[in-house]
């Protein structure tokens, strides 16, 4: 049978790799609203952005119509230390769960920054050295995107200046130490060392922070500091450009073998790994060469997608940053602390936005206490230990490898495995005594901060 023949680890040759990244904006008919510029209302140029981004990086996040960018040699080099990244197939997974679904994973995590997000990094990186610079300046949730960035600026030897949202900063200590041992500087936000920081305190004493509050004391430290730019982990558009190699390498494994997906399934935070993921299969989907069902699954105590608004927003809690047109919980919306930290975003890709409310994608939020028994059970099973955010997707690929089960429908299931958890063991100490409890925001809560939202754009 061919299942048999189908190994645990598709691993494709470095010959195999990526040469260009796919930007899935230049195949969608309704293109991503632009950003605005929130003095003049009108969207942003790249003489708006220059101050704040790489002057490369600005015209990958304009571009709407270029579908290929050429990934630079020396981009491609460092790639190939941890890249091409494995393909597994869950047969212990399949096996346990008695499913004839065929359940098959991206592992992002086999780097030392444990996750997806050294992919964007380290083009960031290469950027800024491009442009000559002295450093950057960047925010982090659970810290994956932290270390990721310091690893990279400490290739480049770039100065690494970052703000950690404050739960994750006292959870995660020692994600903390690995950014600290690459060399970059790490502040837990809303800190007294920026202006938008100090007023955010004063509005919101005692606040575990958000990654909104994070990103607005970055911009500000960039934009303040000379030879310094901001860069951003997700979101943006350049950033699910980088990670696109996520879904580049997946469908040419899947190809290898003749595998065709049926459902696609990726956590969804501010869009980066989702984005990337999906990209390559989201391209056919548009231009009507196949069909996916494409699924975005989000913590249920930061339901952008689920229970947002499609509206233009600031990306930040201190309103330094553009505005864009998203699925939104309001960035004056302060999550409550749970353990996905790298998910607690108030709002989602502009693209990505765009892709949901065209039908084109499904969303769903699930329950911490739920994703965690999801990621013991993974970890049981196949060994891996499952950052939280990643255990979100986990979740969902076993309720739906279930649904199979009792239909006995041979689905293929394919999910991002974005990262380990290995540094987020104070949540796993929480679930396992009991500790952790789920907490939903009310609508009237949501009500309260939609009222916040810009008018007029």
């Amino acid at each position: 049978m061919m299942a048999k023949e189908i190994p645990y680890k598709i691993y494709l040759d470095e010959s195999e790799m990526p040469t260009a990244w796919y930007n899935l904006r230049a195949d969608m008919k309704n293109k991503p609203a632009p950003l605005l510029n929130p003095a003049t209302g009108q969207p942003c140029t790249a003489a708006d952005l220059a101050p704040v981004f790489c002057e490369e990086l600005v015209k990958q996040e304009l571009d709407d119509s270029t579908p290929y960018f050429e990934i630079p040699q020396e981009i491609r080099d460092f790639y190939k230390m941890y890249r091409p990244s494995p393909l597994v197939r869950a047969y212990c997974l399949e096996k346990k769960l008695g499913t004839p679904a065929k359940i098959y994973y991206k592992f992002e995590g086999n780097n030392t920054s444990g996750s997806h997000k050294l992919n964007s990094a380290i083009a960031q990186a290469y950027y800024a050295k491009q442009q000559g610079l002295k450093g950057v300046t960047t925010e982090t949730g659970a810290g994956q995107w932290g270390t990721a960035l310091s690893m990279a600026c400490s290739y480049f030897d770039l100065d690494c200046k970052v703000f950690m949202v404050k739960v994750s900063y006292e959870q995660k200590p020692f994600r903390r130490e690995v950014m600290r041992t690459y060399g970059a500087s790490v502040t837990p936000s809303p800190s007294m060392e920026t202006a938008v920081g100090r007023k955010i305190l004063e509005e919101h004493p005692g606040t575990t922070g958000s990654l909104g509050c994070a990103i607005s004391e970055a911009v500000e430290k960039a934009t303040t500091s000379e030879g310094y730019r901001y860069v951003l982990g997700s979101v943006l558009n350049q950033v699910l450009l980088h990670q696109s190699v996520i879904g580049l390498e997946t469908k040419a494994a899947l190809d290898k073998y003749g595998i065709k997906a049926d459902i696609i399934i990726g956590c969804a935070g501010g869009g980066s790994n989702l984005g990337g993921l999906i990209a390559p299969f989201m391209g056919e989907k548009l231009r009507g060469e196949a069909d996916y069902r494409i699924i975005a699954v989000e913590p249920a105590s930061c339901p952008s997608l689920t229970r947002g608004k499609y509206a233009y927003d600031f990306c930040d809690t201190g309103k330094v940053c553009p505005l864009a047109k998203m699925y939104t919980l309001g960035c004056d919306f302060i999550p409550a602390p749970n353990h996905a930290g790298g998910l607690r975003y108030h709002g989602m890709s502009s693209t990505l936005s765009q892709l949901y409310a065209d039908g084109l994608m499904e969303a769903t939020s699930v329950t911490q206490t739920k994703v965690f028994e999801a990621a013991e059970y993974f970890a049981r099973v196949e060994g891996i230990l499952p950052a939280p955010e990643s255990s979100h997707a986990i979740r969902v690929a076993i309720d739906e490898a279930l649904k199979c089960k009792e239909t006995g429908e041979e689905k293929t299931i394919v999910f991002g495995l974005t990262g380990t958890g290995y540094f987020d063991m104070v949540a796993y100490e929480k679930y396992n005594d009991g500790q952790m409890s789920d907490y939903i925001p009310t609508d009237e809560e949501l009500a309260e901060s939609f009222k916040k939202l810009p008018q007029g754009f």
